[in-house]
C-alpha cells in the first residue's frame, strides 16, 4: 500500500513539473532552486500546498501519505 501510495505521488510530482512546464518553471513559481525540485522523489510535505496553488496539482495527489485520499465531492 505504502509504495502505491508513493508511485502516485511521483506521478503527481511529474504532472505537477508538465502543469508548470518544467522543474525549473516550478520552481521558480514557489521559490525554490530548480536543483531543488530536481533532488524531489517527491513534493516535501512542507512545500506541497506552493506546487497546489502553482499547478493545481491536488494536494491528496501529491501527497497521500500526508494528506489521505482526497474528500469525497458534496452531491
Amino acid at each position: 500500500m505504502a509504495a502505491m501510495r508513493e508511485n502516485l505521488a511521483i506521478k503527481a510530482l511529474t504532472d505537477a513539473i508538465v502543469a508548470a512546464g518544467s522543474s525549473s518553471a516550478l520552481a521558480r513559481c514557489i521559490g525554490v532552486s530548480p536543483q531543488a525540485v530536481a533532488q524531489w522523489k517527491v513534493v516535501p510535505a512542507e512545500r506541497v500546498l506552493s506546487v497546489e496553488t502553482a499547478t493545481g496539482i491536488s494536494r491528496y495527489e501529491l501527497r497521500p501519505d500526508v494528506f489521505g485520499p482526497a474528500p469525497e465531492a458534496a452531491e
